[in-house]
């Protein structure tokens, strides 16, 4: 058994300056004939952390970005419409950060915080800002109020504001399509937290090896008929399991974020599972940690393993998993549809005699193999999705298979997809029986 090495000080390597590029956002303003781009939100809204990298207050603020003018006497610019009380944190975080070496926004999109109309709601002082810049310059026609692009995640009453002073306001996939391409920096936070999602792992995958059998006499048949593993002279519970993995993921410097799923036996049949169960010998324990380190990304990795296991149905289940990720993988590369991956993991299962098109509670493959991570746990490309796999795309691949009366068994990577194939973030090894690398 053996982890990718991660230690407390992860936290503190050198990372490559984190900072967005708004062009994107800009070219789509100018492709859709509109005057601006508003987005709207607070610290949770990750479009809104994305755009800015401002990690804001929990009350709602704006972003405008408008673009240069064809006439060159106007640059493109971005304005943060941030609570008074936070300009100099918004300052340090959206402005200077943005910077670079020499001065110069390293986008050509300049920044600038606006404090005015702080009691105004966060819609209508963006109203304000687009007016002010704008000068409805792009109506579509004679007498309208310019086209508005913003996500179609904008709350009502921000949009209620907008078309109240007369804008017209349009949803745009700028953003999302921005996310689902990550850059070298972006990487560098991806690696480092999932580097503290395997360290949990390994912390979890001990604890069950160290873990005791303490009646190897009672009938297997029947879940309840053994009592619950003992480790450390208490029973071994899905709680107790995830409280040290969590320990592992603070030490590091990255947040559970409630993400730590574990069930145990019927219970890892549950994708979403952070309740209380006893872990029994001969039953799947399913692990899938995501984390989210200090800059909002995300981790996600996920084994499963058995303790005393008779090679029943689990066994059977986890040979099947490990062969429809390999057929996944095989498949990864630029340029190939996204739903080819999901085709090969699911095939791969069908040859195992598992169904992969089960639906949530039946037994089988009940999910997509797998999503795109990024300061959102789920986002673009979607492996069961529309579109082809890029350079700079970050994924997971997940297949997996589920009895609601027995458990379930997923396994789980996060992989960047490069030039000429991909990279797995951080590697761990596999293997069903706790403490044995099959790797």
């Amino acid at each position: 058994m053996s982890g990718d090495g991660a230690g407390p000080g992860d936290a503190e390597e050198n990372l490559r300056p984190l900072r967005t590029d708004l062009r994107p956002v800009v070219e789509a303003v100018r492709e859709a004939g509109a005057a601006a781009f508003v987005a709207v939100g607070d610290r949770f809204d990750d479009d809104l952390r994305f755009l800015t990298r401002f990690s804001g207050p929990d009350r709602p603020y704006a972003l405008v970005v408008v673009p240069d003018t064809e006439s060159g006497d106007r640059a493109g610019r971005a304005v943060l419409c941030a609570p008074a009380l936070f300009r100099e944190q918004a300052e340090r975080e959206f402005v200077a950060a943005a910077r670079d070496a020499d001065g110069e926004f390293h986008d050509g999109i300049g920044r600038e915080i606006r404090t005015e109309g702080v009691g105004d709601h966060a819609g209508e002082r963006a109203a304000g800002v687009v007016d002010d810049l704008a000068d409805g310059a792009n109506a579509a026609t004679e007498g309208d109020g310019p086209t508005v692009l913003a996500p179609a995640s904008i709350p009502h009453d921000a949009a209620v504001y907008l078309e109240r002073a007369d804008n017209d306001l349009t949803s745009t996939d700028a953003v999302a399509d921005a996310r689902a391409r990550k850059t070298p920096a972006e990487v560098d936070r991806l690696r480092r937290v999932q580097r503290a999602a395997v360290a949990g792992m390994a912390r979890a995958e001990a604890v069950l090896a160290e873990s005791g059998v303490t009646d190897t006499t009672a009938e297997k048949s029947k879940r309840d008929s053994r009592p619950p593993l003992r480790w450390e002279g208490e029973p071994l519970t899905t709680e107790r399991l995830r409280r040290e993995v969590n320990q592992v993921l603070a030490a590091r410097g990255v947040r559970d974020a409630g993400n730590t799923v574990i069930g145990a036996g019927p219970s890892a049949a549950d994708l979403h599972y952070v309740g209380d169960d006893p872990i029994r010998p001969g039953e799947t324990v399913l692990l899938d940690i995501s984390p989210r380190g200090p800059d909002g990304y995300y981790g996600d990795v996920t084994r499963t393993f058995v303790v005393d296991g008779d090679g029943g149905w689990e066994r059977r289940a986890y040979v099947a998993v490990e062969a429809a990720r390999e057929a996944a993988l095989d498949e990864v590369e630029p340029g190939v549809p996204a739903k080819t991956v999901h085709g090969e993991a699911a095939a791969e299962l069908a040859a195992y005699g598992f169904d992969p098109n089960a639906d949530e509670g039946e037994a089988g493959f009940t999910h997509g193999t797998g999503h795109g991570v990024g300061v959102s746990l789920h986002e673009g490309p979607s492996l069961s999705g529309a579109g082809e796999l890029r350079p700079g795309h970050v994924v997971t691949v997940e297949p997996g298979v589920y009895d609601p009366e027995i458990g379930g068994v997923r396994l789980e990577d996060l992989i960047l997809v490069t030039d000429d194939g991909y990279e797995i973030l951080a590697e761990y090894p596999f293997g069903i029986v706790p403490g044995i690398d099959s790797a």
